[in-house]
């Protein structure tokens, strides 16, 4: 299967060029950022149940073992119990989010079908309702299924970090988070991937 990747180009890079002159110059430095986007919603809300507060290493082994016993496949993960499920290597909790999700997706009681027509706000509040689903996880479906371009998410501590970086601030208040993210949108979900990556204090920035 081919790879994607959250899909931008110039129009958004000289947008944040234009409203954000030192995002613009690690824009420069940097280049274009390849970010991979799962299209699938469902997999891709299990995969973010299962990845969170473990690393990234740990989470990868745990979906290839979800992958191995059912595919990620819906039908098959709602006939599996709580205990199966865990033994792919996660807590009981996340296993019960996960069987919940798989539930709520056969039964349509969550119609993943309906999100890509549905607002930013509308896909958050319909995700919340779910059990496990957080904003921080509803904003990451957002951006990397439906890749909408216009997220900035201050739950994100990578993101915080980023921007904290760029701007030389040892404290980032939520106000000051969103005038920074007003200066980039429409295209917040671009400035987010170089915030990610230049959230790792060993990458330079100009």
């Amino acid at each position: 299967m081919d790879k994607k990747y959250f899909e931008y180009g110039e129009t958004e890079l000289n947008h944040i060029r234009k409203n954000d002159k030192k995002l613009g110059a690690v824009i420069d430095s940097i280049g274009i950022i390849k970010r991979q986007v799962n299209l699938d919603l469902f997999s891709a809300l299990v995969e973010s149940i299962v990845s969170q507060q473990i690393s990234t290493k740990a989470a990868n082994t745990v979906c290839q073992r979800l992958n191995e016993l059912c595919g990620m496949n819906v039908d098959c993960l709602s006939t599996l119990t709580v205990t199966e499920i865990q033994s792919c290597g996660m807590s009981m909790r996340k296993a019960e989010y996960v069987k919940g999700i798989a539930d709520a997706v056969v039964s349509k009681a969550l119609d993943l079908e309906a999100l890509p027509t549905m607002t930013d706000d509308e896909v958050i509040k319909t995700l919340i309702a779910v059990r496990g689903v957080g904003v921080w996880t509803a904003e990451m479906l957002l951006i990397f299924s439906l890749m909408r371009p216009d997220v900035v998410s201050y739950g994100d501590l990578a993101i915080r970090k980023g921007m904290m970086r760029l701007y030389k601030r040892k404290e980032l208040p939520k106000e000051s988070f969103d005038r920074y993210a007003k200066r980039y949108s429409p295209y917040g979900s671009v400035a987010s991937i170089y915030l990610w990556h230049i959230s790792d204090p060993t990458i330079p920035t100009p």
